[in-house]
């Protein structure tokens, strides 16, 4: 796939954690085309409390299935460059002739809610996304093999033979990418590759630097007294 660029926490089965707790994860997600990325997405999506799926736009018609505001938002290519000129993207590329851009307020809005997000993004926009917030959690999918992932293409039916090579070729480009994400996913079997991921998303939650540190002083650490005679400093 060759491109131009241009520029709640809870575990998988709990509550939602309040938004006093934590900022948000950001969650990047990548995998070559005919990896399976967006089915494993939808399912995480529906699966993990307190994740908010990301919602891109883009100028490209939308295939038969899918909905505005669903997979999309789908726009013309004017209006996708005044939200350019605006400075409305986090990120933007030009990917087989077709705009695709990741809407800045949207996504910041849900961070500071506390809620996490999965931004589900090609190699080149999850690059430029990271320079911006050098906290997100990368992951990246592998197909089975090039075998596996060229009769996926050819079964999907939806693109030419020479797109089909074309993608292939892209690939081989991505995965020289695969040492700027933190995790490696193989998606041989949706089940495991789901659960894999689910764990992913559990750890980072879970890591001491996103936790509420005062909650665990006030709690663990902290007497009564000590809290009281804070309380009195203050009025």
């Amino acid at each position: 796939m060759s491109a131009t660029a241009a520029s709640a926490s809870a575990t998988p089965s709990g509550p939602a954690r309040s938004s006093t707790e934590r900022r948000g994860i950001l969650f990047i997600i990548s995998a070559p085309s005919g990896t399976g990325k967006t089915t494993l997405c939808k399912q995480l999506a529906a699966n993990v409390t307190g994740l908010w799926h990301s919602i891109s736009y883009t100028t490209r018609k939308p295939r038969p299935g899918e909905e505005h505001g669903r997979e999309y938002f789908f726009t013309d290519e004017a209006t996708f460059q005044s939200m350019i000129e605006r400075h409305e993207f986090v990120e933007w590329a030009r990917v087989y002739g077709h705009l695709y851009g990741t809407p800045r307020k949207m996504l910041a809005d849900k961070i500071d809610q506390g809620i996490d997000v999965l931004l589900e993004i090609d190699v080149q926009g999850a690059l430029q996304v990271k320079k911006r917030f050098d906290d997100a959690v990368s992951i990246f999918i592998l197909p089975p093999s090039m075998t596996v992932l060229r009769q996926r293409l050819m079964t999907r039916a939806s693109d030419s033979t020479e797109e089909i090579q074309r993608r292939l070729q892209k690939v081989k480009e991505e995965v020289w990418s695969y040492r700027e994400y933190a995790y490696i996913v193989r998606n041989d079997d949706l089940a495991r590759s789901l659960r894999d991921l689910e764990c992913i998303f559990l750890a980072e939650r879970l890591k001491t630097k996103r936790l509420d540190m005062t909650w665990i002083e006030n709690n663990f650490i902290l007497d009564d007294d000590s809290k009281s005679g804070d309380r009195k400093d203050l009025l």
